[in-house]
């Protein structure tokens, strides 16, 4: 009898606790992060990036006392009892306004993720009357950022920009990819024999959701001071070409609606 094979993945913070401006290099902000903390970057490591850092390097921050909320933000605002500022923000990222209730805001965003408040956040923004955006292209960033590492430490990595969604039907929220470079989003199984020999039809592993929401075990929700993280020995396809477009869903293929 065969001994069962041991698999095991690393999940490693990289601490980082000053605040990231319009212009910062945030590749290599990782890569010096990692080596202060003594942490070797690896060929075949996946980096999860908080989603705030990058906007913040890119400039996506707004500051509330600029805005001129319009008639719908304001109207919005009074149904759900929030900032008409905010709103006009909330209302300028997003394609579409799905559902205003119960004091929430579901949009489907620019980027084709359906959220709250099309993903404005005015935690750890930097100052009051701050929000921050998603960043315009996370796939893009997530390249920048990929680009930079191999430049500076010639490691092959690939990159993960994760953000924080709730789910339908379920409390609480996890980390999710907004962006990624560098791998494939799946872990396919079609076609393949389960253990009884019954051959799977439809099952797709969305790897790089389940890499943001472990890394968010040691990212957290900001306080920590750590927005980066290595997850390690994840068996993954490298893939060029892939982007979040491969695992947004087409809106006739919804099914909560």
């Amino acid at each position: 009898m065969s001994c069962p094979i041991l698999r095991r993945i690393e999940v490693i913070g990289i601490p980082y606790g000053e605040e990231v401006l319009p212009g910062d290099d945030v590749g290599k902000i990782i890569v010096e992060a990692a080596a202060k903390a003594g942490i070797e970057i690896l060929d075949g490591d996946i980096i999860v990036v908080s989603h705030k850092v990058v906007s913040k390097a890119e400039g996506r921050v707004v500051d509330l006392r600029s805005v001129e909320p319009s008639e719908k933000a304001v109207e919005i605002a009074r149904r759900t009892d929030k900032d008409p500022r905010l709103v006009e923000v909330v209302l300028r990222e997003a394609a579409e306004v799905l559902k205003v209730e119960r004091g929430h805001i579901i949009t489907l965003t620019r980027h084709g993720i359906v959220c709250a408040n099309s993903g404005v956040d005015q935690s750890n923004a930097g100052g009051q009357d701050r929000v921050v955006l998603l960043p315009l292209d996370p796939d893009e960033s997530a390249r920048k950022i990929r680009r930079r590492i191999l430049e500076l430490t010639g490691r092959r990595v690939a990159v993960i920009i994760s953000d924080t969604y709730g789910r339908p039907f379920r409390l609480g929220v996890i980390n999710l990819a907004i962006g990624f470079a560098g791998i494939n989003p799946f872990r396919s199984y079609v076609g393949k024999p389960d253990r009884d020999g019954y051959i799977m039809r439809v099952t797709q592993v969305a790897v790089v959701d389940e890499i943001a929401a472990a890394a968010e075990l040691v990212i957290g929700q900001g306080r920590e001071n750590t927005p980066f993280a290595i997850v390690r020995s994840v068996e993954y396809d490298e893939c060029e070409d892939c982007g979040f477009r491969d695992i947004y869903m087409r809106r006739e293929d919804w099914l909560f609606r």
